[in-house]
């Protein structure tokens, strides 16, 4: 499956535009971790596409949440290959995350939520103008961004990244291609 097919999907499946945005930031970060990690071209997308398609299930699953990542996997099982099968069932907890692609996706689910609330919080609501140290000095506000786990946030460590790192890193990602993503 190509990109534009795999977003195509996104849109049909998922009918809330937040959660659309979330999938595209997903993807994102996952292909910036995958530059980091110095993977080849071939590898960085299929990084990428697990990170486009981990909620692919969300709508369909919201309200039966064990079932969550299965439907995705379900649904994709003769698109993608078994290594972003497992990351999209170990991001749900439906697996353990033994990958490098697993706890990328794992660590960058909750992180691109996390982001998008610090952009949201300023004035002007603009990616573009957010800092990593404001977004680290948000990190121990326990009420900001709530649903962003932080505990699953810094599973970054199992990728060998300092919270730092990781999210300074997520953070330029998303930046580079706000537009993207709606801010």
């Amino acid at each position: 499956m190509d990109r534009a097919a795999a977003l195509a999907l996104v849109r049909e499946r998922i009918p809330n535009a937040n959660l659309v945005n979330h999938c595209v930031a997903a993807e994102i970060i996952m292909e910036a971790l995958a530059r980091h990690f110095g993977l080849s071209e071939a590898d960085t997308k299929r990084w990428a596409m697990a990170g486009l398609l981990h909620d692919l299930d969300y709508a369909e699953t919201a309200e039966d949440f064990e079932r969550h990542g299965v439907v995705t996997a379900e649904l994709l099982a003769d698109d993608l290959d078994e290594e972003q099968l497992h990351a999209i069932l170990a991001h749900a907890d439906k697996e353990p995350r033994e990958s490098l692609m697993d706890r990328a996706l794992y660590a960058a689910d909750p992180t691109t939520g996390f982001i998008v609330a610090a952009a949201l919080v300023r004035p002007d609501k603009a990616l573009a103008n957010v800092e990593l140290r404001s977004v680290l000095k948000r990190w121990k506000e326990k009420a900001f961004a709530r649903g962003a786990s932080r505990e699953q946030m810094a599973a970054c460590e199992e990728l060998g990244l300092s919270r730092e790192d990781f999210l300074g890193l997520a953070l330029l990602a998303m930046q580079a291609r706000a537009g993207e993503i709606g801010l």
